[in-house]
């Protein structure tokens, strides 16, 4: 472990630093536009004050694979009134529709999509098991009736001619000879090699916006016309197997994240008096309480009410050795149930357990698009067009301006036309990021977007929060002095009261420490939480407060005797309380470094981090001993939660990109405020599921050097893959310009590229720890 850059810097002065166009202030709450979706009211002249009404409905497009299917939905939908915002998954074929149904409605949309050529349904989950023996195996069968033909195609060739290689690379575009047997094998390969696309090609006609599929029925049709059946045969071929290929890659993604949902198991055993009978998972209520044997899964979220056992949680935190759970504990759907028996309560439904979550999410993922695959869409726009005008160019100005030969350089120009197509740039980020994801939440991360995941690549400084985070989050009361004659145990049933009401680490402590001294709670009247302070209630119609010294101070109360009965603990956190006349008691609490924090910042910054800082409401001692334990580079103390936001924001100044680290709750603003909010699942799982860009269930700070290293991995084959596919576009089409490609070379390559990129894509699906 390298050692520590010097004592950790106490930043100090005036917390400026702006926000910027994009933030929005909010009752004190800075929050970022662009990560919160806000339905705003609107106005409409001479009318009433109205909420748009917005309802969002997902779909399953088939067919939808590339840039062009994408181009032709949002094209045809821009026209629907009411249409506010569209989201494709083109690994899924999924289309997501943001609209106003007051407007329109989601048979419009469908018949609207469906009008186009694609068939448009409404998304299911079951969809694919419902499909029929054609849907399921109709390719694998085309696939193998063109190769069949084709390849006999080629023997009876090779036996008439007797030079097959000869007869396949000549092309003297006057029509060879051609034996009755060989144009009726090739037309058949033809046939079924193009069933599936030629109604894609006839509907892009229709639209004058030709794409792949009609690409290659014209290059089809123009090598029929020349006479060049066999190599006709053989692009057909080849374009269903690439096809056939590409669909297997595809699903294979999809299926990697899906297949987490398998982990769960169909059926429950739950107790019902005396008795147990096995029922759904999915008809599983919460409150029911199931038994759970060893080397079972555990169906469903809840908490152990009997029974110890020792649980490996790796589909859940990616933590590889089993924990030890036993009465009170939580455990998890999906997790692996070890050498004892367990009956669990359930806590939530099938469909909202922690694994569902994590899947929905990860599935969600392509709704956010990550920079990259805005660059390959915007580049496609142009590069598309761009090479339909090369073709024609080279398809005419050889005979027109040198007197070659028409039937050459149409050949010429038929194969740059299949050059033309982009899939293998579209499809190279999405099935590349939805790989890097679902590995990444086999590791316990989840991260929620593609361009989440790449801003983690992109990472230049690094901030904690202290209290749960660098620290155990399971802080102990140290000492309880008594001030102005109250009596120990009178101060602690009140301070019970009041931090039985809160989740903070502080709070938890102090009523830990009120239930071991067997203390009861006092009757509290109400309950109030201070934000960044603390807490107060009212009791027997006297308010009563505890937290910070900065409390107590803004309640003009006097901290000098405070902190002078306990000088000799300087580094301690401590706690105040009492009401508006006088003080009650104050409190000494430590909290301990998490044992992997160390080697966790010290990781981070073999990965490149420059700054690594604590953030903290905690006293300055307090916040110094644990600085200097974790090894952090700075840290700012005594902080409320709008002072560690604008913190954030100087560090976004002076680094570019920032990751806030903090609990997902106390740190929500600063999250919002930094480029990547990162949260600790440890406490309050349902919040920071929703509160942070990245989440790590585990609640281990070692995984933030994985989240590091495996984004930076994705991005490198991210670029790989765009190098890839433009690097063989671009061979394709010199080899053609110079006259020398021919049909089944260019679709070779087109094809070829996009398996090339989908493949190397999947390489993510092995997460490098």
């Amino acid at each position: 472990m390298p050692p520590v850059r010097g004592k950790p810097k106490l930043m100090t002065g005036p917390m400026t630093g702006a926000f910027g166009a994009d933030d929005v202030v909010v009752s004190g709450a800075v929050i970022r536009k662009l990560r919160f979706q806000m339905i705003a009211d609107t106005f409409e002249p001479g009318s009433r004050e109205t909420r748009r009404i917005r309802n969002t409905t997902e779909f399953r497009v088939h067919g939808l694979d590339c840039a062009e299917e994408v181009l032709l939905i949002r094209k045809q939908l821009n026209r629907e009134q009411g249409i506010h915002e569209l989201n494709f998954d083109v690994v899924r074929g999924k289309m997501v529709v943001d609209f106003d149904p007051s407007r329109v409605n989601a048979d419009h949309i469908q018949k609207s999509v469906s009008s186009t050529g694609l068939k448009c349904e409404p998304w299911s989950d079951d969809a694919e098991r419902a499909q029929t023996f054609l849907e399921r195996h109709g390719r694998v069968i085309l696939a193998s009736i063109s190769g069949a033909a084709t390849l006999g195609a080629m023997i009876y060739r090779g036996i008439t001619s007797g030079d097959l290689v000869s007869a396949l690379l000549a092309h003297e575009h006057a029509g060879h000879e051609m034996d009755v047997p060989v144009v009726v094998l090739c037309l058949i390969a033809i046939a079924a090699g193009s069933w599936f696309i030629l109604p894609k090609a006839l509907h892009s006609w229709e639209r004058l916006q030709p794409d792949m599929n009609a690409l290659v029925v014209i290059s089809l049709l123009g090598a029929a016309y020349l006479g060049e059946w066999v190599e006709g045969a053989t692009l057909a071929f080849l374009f269903a197997l690439a096809t056939l290929l590409e669909t297997y890659s595809l699903a294979r993604a999809r299926n990697a994240v899906t297949a987490l949902m398998e982990f769960a198991p169909g059926e429950a055993s739950v107790i019902h008096h005396d008795h147990e009978h096995r029922v759904p998972v999915a008809n599983l209520k919460p409150g029911a309480v199931v038994r759970v044997r060893p080397g079972e899964r555990i169906p469903c979220d809840g908490k152990v009410v009997s029974g110890s056992s020792g649980v490996n949680q790796a589909m859940i935190t990616g933590e590889a050795l089993p924990v030890r759970m036993a009465t009170g504990d939580t455990v998890y759907a999906g997790t692996m149930n070890g050498d004892g028996l367990l009956d669990v309560r359930s806590t939530r439904a099938a469909s909202d357990t922690t694994l569902a979550r994590i899947v929905r999410m990860v599935e969600g993922v392509q709704h956010r698009r990550a920079p990259s695959e805005q660059f390959v869409e915007k580049f496609s726009r142009y590069y598309t067009p761009a090479v339909l005008m090369l073709a024609l160019l080279v398809a005419i100005t050889p005979p027109l301006l040198m007197g070659k030969q028409w039937g050459d350089w149409f050949y010429q120009g038929m194969v740059i036309l299949l050059i033309s197509c982009p899939c293998a740039l579209v499809i190279s980020t999405p099935v590349s990021i939805l790989a890097a994801l679902a590995s990444a939440a086999r590791q316990g991360v989840v991260v929620k977007g593609g361009a989440f995941l790449e801003e983690a690549a992109r990472l230049r400084a690094v901030a904690f929060d202290k209290t749960g985070v660098l620290t155990t989050g399971e802080p102990a009361v140290r000492d309880l002095i008594p001030l102005n004659g109250f009596a120990h145990e009178d101060v602690l049933a009140r301070l019970a009261a009041l931090e039985l009401r809160s989740q903070h680490p502080m709070a938890r402590a102090v009523a830990r420490y009120a239930k071991e001294q067997g203390v009861t709670p006092a009757a509290v009247d109400s309950y109030q939480s201070i934000q960044g302070k603390g807490a107060e209630g009212s009791f027997a119609g006297e308010l009563f407060w505890v937290g910070s010294l900065r409390l107590m101070t803004e309640k003009g109360l006097d901290t000098s005797e405070v902190t002078a009965r306990l000088t000799g603990s300087p580094d301690t956190s401590i706690v105040a309380c009492g009401t508006d006349r006088q003080a009650w008691a104050v409190l000494s609490v430590t909290d301990t470094a998490r044992p992997e924090a160390r080697e966790a910042v010290a990781a981070l910054r073999t990965q490149g981090i420059e700054s690594v800082t604590m953030l903290t409401g905690d006293n300055r001692a307090a916040a110094e001993r644990i600085a200097r334990e974790v090894g952090v580079d700075s840290f700012l103390a005594e902080l409320l939660p709008e002072d560690k936001a604008t913190a954030v924001a100087r560090l976004k100044q002076t680094h570019g990109t920032v990751a806030m680290v903090g609990d997902g709750v106390n740190d929500a603003q600063a999250m919002a405020a930094s480029t990547l909010g990162v949260a600790m699942a440890s406490s309050g799982m349902d919040v920071v599921m929703e509160t942070a860009d990245v989440v790590l269930i585990s609640g281990s700070l070692s995984k933030l050097a994985f989240l590091l290293r495996h984004a930076r991995r994705t991005a490198g084959v991210i670029r790989q893959n765009i190098a890839i596919a433009l690097v063989l576009k671009l061979a394709s089409l010199v080899a053609a310009v110079f006259g020398v490609a021919t049909l089944w070379m260019a679709v070779a390559a087109d094809m070829g590229s996009t398996l090339l990129v989908t493949f190397n894509g999947l390489r993510l699906l092995r997460a490098k720890l």
